[in-house]
């Protein structure tokens, strides 16, 4: 005779902004390490190959655009209603003005690009991040896909989402929007 158990599902907590922040605050263990987006804390553990690609591209944007307009995991804004409950930290960040010159998290319009290296992560960075820097009108967004070995590059944001989805192959140029004259090619770096 086989016995049936039933299942019970238990309620997922949804965290706010203040909540995560109160995590790190209090010391709790690892926060520093967690990402908040769509109300879910998400734990970022990075493998040798996102650190190292994380850095050439950090070094190419520097060369490229000026170290001082160049973020790495920092919390930036996204759109009002989002904010709430999301607190992305992308891995690299260009920002309109000189780092120095932001008191608090870079707002949507303060941002000309952002990058995220996804090893273990591409349908995060893919959907709900994508989703979520649509909905703030981030002009530029890419993700680096290691496994695929593909840059997504996503533009044009309307209605929530991005119009333009192209995705290059690593041996492949890709002109920026905010200067289309320094290519970016990852089998280049």
């Amino acid at each position: 005779m086989e016995i049936t158990l039933p299942v019970f599902e238990v309620p997922r907590k949804s965290w706010t902004r203040e909540e995560a922040h109160a995590l790190l605050d209090n010391g709790f263990p690892h926060a520093e390490k967690l990402e908040l987006i769509n109300g879910n804390l998400i734990g970022e553990m990075k493998k040798r190959p996102h650190v190292i690609w994380q850095h050439r591209i950090q070094k190419w944007l520097e060369r490229s655009f000026g170290d001082q307009y160049v973020e790495l995991e920092a919390p930036i804004d996204v759109n009002r209603d989002d904010n709430v409950r999301s607190e992305p930290e992308p891995d690299l960040i260009l920002t309109e003005k000189e780092l120095e010159s932001y008191q608090t998290n870079p707002q949507p319009r303060d941002i000309r690009l952002l990058i995220e290296v996804a090893d273990s992560s591409p349908a995060l960075d893919l959907n709900q991040k994508a989703a979520l820097y649509a909905r703030a009108e981030i002009a530029e967004y890419w993700v680096v896909d290691l496994p695929h070995r593909l840059v997504h590059v996503h533009r044009s944001p309307q209605a929530g989402v991005y119009c333009s989805i192209v995705p290059y192959g690593f041996a492949h140029d890709i002109a920026p929007l905010a200067k289309p004259e320094a290519l970016f090619c990852m089998d280049k770096l």
